[in-house]
């Protein structure tokens, strides 16, 4: 042989012969030395010019400092160089003996799944009739825990989107009860130390895929016409989460139960949901919220009480939009032994159903099997003239119909806007999706929102567009796919931080306050996006609410972030506070700056920077981001 071939090497694989080894670590020490003689030397040069840098950089910080009372800190100069260094924290305001750090216990390990408004013990004071105890009733002042919720024992991170969508951990929603009540359903089983949600339903044996594929040949759920829906009595939201996969969003729903929200299963799976129940109080929904309504075997008696029921998802359904009917009394003809009801019953009670949708001008596009879909008209003018004929329901009088928190349901049909001709959609025509979402909304082309126009919109959606991008530079765990799933805006304003993110695995839920100088949800739902309706009083402890919602690793800071109690007045919407106190410019100045940067909300009332400390000076742009984010 002439010589000896090279031999094989792979990234994983060595060469396995000596002389090919000794070779390789000849070549190998040259190398090494030149590049460990390179960094010594970089490293040299670069510590002894490094401390002049920092030390000017310290002092600039420090002088930023300037708060309206004066506070005593210690400078660091460049010309003490006899001193040793000095590693103590300087944070003027920590040192300040005029502020008081309030802290919170954790609660007991009995409050992990603790909801105030929606507790058991309480609910069993109110009427069981329409099921009003299953509805919002928040505890007294003096009832308020004053501690952290804990997590439950053993809690992980849960599975990443969209693999969560079929698994959950067991230790995160510790309750079994399902697994054996909803066996044949096929609902959800348990697998070791974890959940497996196999898709099925009670109406949907072959799964929630399978189903949505019936619904679609009936109706067009691919051109974006339907883009918001919501499920009334959702389960774990199996159908919820197979449409996400078609862009479409359903806001699910369904009333806690004696062992468990079931809905806890759902968010758990990175899946929309909301504790709540239809009884006596409207949906916390704007009106003309939702393409698409749906019930599958939600067991709501939808014609009794003068049919109260459908007119309530009437208001939160867009004109022209759909409600589809699975489960009893539909399809009884099949169904009726397996149901355990008589024949008469099932049809007296899909009489009374065709009935009342009749009565709120509704057209039944068809029933095909075990589906049935009605949809809404795309204004009143014909309806006008048929409810003031029979009177049943009459049109409501003018009225709010975007009240909806802690208001009566009443049984009258709510108003759609007036329109000129019976072609025209009221209140106007939305795009399809995803058109609708930079598109100014209806409601705000119209003027129907105080304060905000078509121009305000717009540079709202220029403005978010840039915060997100800056968000992701400071938190770059915003930016990696499946690190975060359930985002929740606590003044939402249009929807500008969902819709700058809509790209991203993951929703958030924009909550409106009730407090806000200007009702936006309508329009948050208008771009296609979801949200609800919440109270923010003024006195209320943001930390306290920031750390009951969020999970375990959240990015929220809630320890760091106690002090901003003394900022609600800033912050809340409808506040009247103008002037920061010391203690609020103080407590700013005190929480780690990368804490208050990650958490979202809180950094975009702020200069977009993010520059900290703050001096009471610079309170001014504080002031400025909060009224703009309240309005």
């Amino acid at each position: 042989m002439a010589g000896q071939s090279a031999p094989y090497y792979t990234p994983t694989g060595k060469p396995n012969t000596a002389a090919a080894a000794t070779h390789l670590l000849r070549k190998n020490n040259v190398v090494l030395t030149c590049v460990v003689f390179f960094l010594c030397s970089f490293f040299y040069l670069f510590g002894a010019w490094e401390p002049r840098a920092t030390q000017n950089n310290t002092s600039l910080r420090t002088n930023m400092i300037n708060c309206a009372t004066t506070i005593n800190s210690t400078a660091v100069t460049a010309a003490d160089s006899s001193k040793s260094l000095d590693f103590s924290s300087h944070h003027s305001a920590a040192t300040d003996d005029g502020v008081t750090v309030k802290t919170f216990p954790p609660c007991d390990i009995k409050y992990s799944e603790y909801t105030p408004c929606t507790d058991q013990k309480r609910s069993l004071k109110f009427p069981r009739d329409r099921l009003i105890y299953r509805e919002r009733h928040c505890p007294e002042k003096n009832e308020l825990l004053k501690c952290r919720i804990p997590a439950p024992y053993g809690y992980k991170n849960p599975f990443k989107w969209p693999t969560s969508r079929d698994l959950a951990w067991y230790a995160n929603v510790p309750h079994k009860d399902l697994t054996v009540e909803k066996a044949v359903q096929n609902w959800i089983r348990f697998e070791g130390d974890r959940f497996r949600f196999p898709g099925g339903g009670t109406m949907f044996p072959n799964g929630a895929d399978a189903y949505i594929d019936d619904i679609g040949k009936l109706i067009n759920l691919n051109d974006g016409s339907i883009r918001t829906a919501i499920d009334t009595g959702c389960g774990v939201a199996s159908w919820g989460a197979y449409l996400l996969s078609r862009n479409i969003i359903a806001m699910s729903f369904a009333p806690r139960d004696t062992h468990e929200a079931q809905v806890q299963f759902a968010l758990e799976r990175g899946v929309p949901a909301l504790i709540g129940v239809i009884a006596s109080k409207r949906l916390p929904y704007p009106s003309r919220a939702f393409d698409m309504a749906h019930c599958s075997r939600c067991l709501i008696p939808w014609g009794q009480y003068d049919g109260v029921y459908l007119i309530e998802v009437d208001r939160v359904l867009r004109p022209g939009g759909y409600w589809i009917l699975s489960g009893p009394p539909i399809n009884w003809e099949k169904h009726w032994r397996g149901w355990e009801r008589t024949r008469d019953d099932l049809n007296e009670e899909q009489t009374q159903i065709e009935n009342v949708a009749k009565s709120l001008c509704w057209k039944k596009v068809v029933q095909k099997g075990d589906l049935s879909i009605w949809q809404k008209p795309i204004n009143h003018l014909n309806c006008k003239t048929d409810s003031q004929t029979t009177q049943k329901p009459p049109l409501c009088p003018l009225q709010n119909p975007d009240s909806a928190w802690y208001t009566d349901i009443e049984t009258c049909l709510t108003r759609l806007p007036e329109v000129q001709s019976t072609d025209e959609v009221a209140g106007g025509a939305i795009a399809n999706w995803p058109k609708r979402l930079d598109m100014v909304p209806p409601r705000i082309s119209s003027q129907s929102i105080d304060g905000v126009t078509p121009e305000t919109f717009q540079e709202d959606v220029s403005l978010w567009k840039k915060r997100i991008a800056y968000y992701k530079t400071v938190n770059n765990q915003l930016g990696q796919p499946g690190r975060y799933r359930n985002l929740l805006d606590m003044n939402a304003f249009l929807g500008g931080f969902a819709a700058s993110l809509v790209e991203d695995p993951l929703w958030v839920m924009n909550i409106v306050p009730v407090e806000a100088m200007a009702d936006t949800l309508g329009a948050i739902y208008e771009r296609g996006l979801i949200g609800t309706y919440q109270s923010c009083g003024i006195n209320v402890e943001l930390n306290m609410i920031m750390a009951f919602v969020a999970r375990t690793n959240g990015q929220v800071c809630p320890m760091q972030l106690g002090n901003l109690n003394v900022c609600a007045p800033f912050v809340v919407p409808g506040s009247t506070e103008t002037i920061p106190s010391k203690d609020c410019c103080l407590a700013l100045q005190a929480v780690d700056h990368d804490c208050l940067c990650n958490t979202i909300r809180i950094a975009s009332r702020l200069p977009t920077q993010c520059n900290f400390p703050l001096s009471c000076d610079q309170t001014n742009i504080l002031l400025s981001l909060a009224v703009a984010s309240r309005n």
